[in-house]
């Protein structure tokens, strides 16, 4: 459910001052925590360090964002690959062993 119309967006206080604080020439890595922070077209042109649970992420805000949560632009998640059969076999390369075999020419 989004937030109503009423209150606005809703941007952590702490992070809109360090960002207010911030000229846009420093080129210095804000960290937060506040993955639920809105971007406002304040935050524009800074680079945040969104922690994932993990790490921070360093997320660079460009126009596009503005709208968008933090944490849409961290990910908490790392893929590592489907399952299965067949994911296993081509993992092992059976299937281009397979194929040289039939592409191979029959000796004399």
């Amino acid at each position: 459910m989004a937030r109503s119309l009423k209150k606005g967006p809703y941007i952590d206080e702490k992070l809109l001052q360090k960002v207010l604080s911030l000229r846009k020439d420093e080129k210095k890595i804000i960290k937060t925590w506040a993955r639920h922070s809105t971007i406002s077209p304040e935050m524009m042109g800074h680079t945040f360090g969104v922690h994932n649970g993990k790490e921070f992420v360093a997320v660079y805000v460009s126009e596009d964002m503005i709208g968008h949560k933090l944490g849409e632009f961290s990910p908490t998640t790392k893929f590592i690959r489907h399952g299965g059969k067949m994911q296993k076999a081509i993992e092992t390369g059976e299937e281009q062993k397979a194929a040289v075999k039939t592409v191979a020419p029959k000796a004399k």
